[in-house]
């Protein structure tokens, strides 16, 4: 159980929050870079961390992220011009380029020279640096001066073709999905189906969580009798990003769009060949990971206003456990059943969440030393060069000692 306090420290994420403050030391995801393909094309709204902002492709074909209110009288600049290399506000034409400086104010009198140049001079809008990984538009927005080289995340290293991804709206707070991602215990029941995995519908007996380089490792341990107990270790790279030890590899990323809701991006990778056409099928069912979209937007089908389309009848013959289609739907409905932000000093926790309990002492921890002036997990970008898997390891084994090493890449690659 943590406290109010506690909760609010890890849950919060605006502007001057601890855990905004360190999210901001991060390279952040903006949006699928299919968005903005036209230079002086139409601008993209995009929120992050609580803060609403504009991105747009300029002539040059440069991306710019900039706050989506005009600095004159603070109209949105959603409905600006896009041409000639920045945005013209319509209200009154003030025009300011990628990097947030004025370059042009008409609604001045040419005559007033020197008003003109102090308006370029001094009248800025914020703007955030992007760059554009694996089809993903991702923007700096910490401190200047300690931007990081960005991750060497394995998904975002894969040719197009060894990867499919999607992105939609969950209508809870960042941390109540990222740790739906680590509950082990849960996919014995939730993710049940009229067929259960072999092995998963054991419920797991042994739990580690340790600190690394690059963030947390999440290991469970399932004893069926036999001489070895099977692992699964899941990888948390900081701050929100996880790895799935499947077939092909999942990807997940919970990108705050505010304190109480948040943009799942979802990834299936393989970094040794191209996805199949019924790999890709797959995802693109519903059936896993990923949902599938009303047209032309980020929400799901399968949705809080619509209770997810649960078939009670589906449900009482176990066809779905929980009566939902889809691993990700399943997920949504019961983290955001749970209300926009969970009161956790309101838990009963039981054995099966030591893993939760750990992963948050440690996020509390990471909190402390980014306050204290400590840099963040994470900053090596070749620290992100991990993978999940699934392994067996004879019972009593120091699970601790052998997990760092586990989940190298290049370890995995020579075997």
């Amino acid at each position: 159980m943590i406290t109010p306090e506690q909760n609010q420290r890890l849950t919060r994420v605006g502007p001057g929050s601890p855990m905004g403050a360190l999210m901001r030391r991060y390279w952040v995801p903006a949006a699928f870079a299919d968005a903005v393909n036209e230079p002086d094309g139409p601008p993209l709204r995009v929120k992050l961390l609580g803060e609403r902002l504009v991105l747009f492709r300029a002539t040059d074909g440069s991306l710019g992220l900039i706050d989506e209110f005009c600095p004159h009288r603070l109209a949105s600049l959603f409905f600006g011009r896009n041409e000639e290399n920045g945005i013209r506000c319509v209200y009154h034409g003030l025009k300011f380029d990628a990097s947030g400086a004025c370059v042009d104010a008409p609604c001045l009198p040419p005559s007033e020279t020197k008003q003109i140049e102090t308006v370029k001079r001094e009248l800025r809008v914020k703007s955030y640096p992007c760059m554009e990984r694996a089809g993903i538009v991702w923007t700096y927005m910490g401190p200047e001066d300690q931007q990081p080289e960005f991750p060497e995340l394995e998904w975002t290293m894969v040719p197009p073709d060894h990867r499919y991804a999607t992105r939609h709206i969950q209508e809870c707070n960042w941390l109540q999905a990222l740790e739906g991602g680590f509950d082990a215990p849960h996919l014995t029941f939730l993710h049940r189906g009229k067929e259960a995995v072999p092995g998963r519908d054991i419920v797991p007996s042994f739990y580690e969580v340790q600190a690394t380089d690059f963030g947390f490792v999440v290991a469970t341990g399932r004893d069926s009798g036999k001489p070895n107990i099977a692992w699964n270790l899941n990888i948390m790279l900081m701050p929100f990003h996880k790895i799935i030890s499947t077939t092909p590899f999942g990807a997940h990323m919970w990108v705050p769009i505010d304190d109480e809701n948040t943009m799942l991006y979802s990834i299936d990778f393989n970094p040794d060949r191209p996805l199949t056409a019924d790999e890709v099928a797959y995802a693109a069912s519903g059936e896993w990971i990923h949902t599938q979209n009303i047209p032309g937007t980020d929400i799901a089908v399968q949705n809080k206003g619509n209770d997810y389309l649960i078939d009670r009848k589906l449900q009482a013959e176990s066809v779905y456990y929980s009566g939902i289609k889809g691993f990700g739907s399943q997920d949504c409905a019961i983290q955001e059943s749970m209300g926009p932000i969970v009161d956790r000093s309101r838990e009963y926790m039981l054995m099966g969440d030591a893993a939760i309990v750990k992963l948050r002492r440690l996020l509390l921890s990471a909190l402390d030393d980014h306050a204290a002036g400590a840099p963040p997990m994470g900053q090596n970008p070749k620290s992100y060069q991990v993978r999940s898997l699934r392994c067996e390891l004879p019972r009593g084994a120091d699970m601790a000692a052998a997990i760092a090493d586990l989940v190298k890449v290049e370890k995995l690659a020579a075997q």
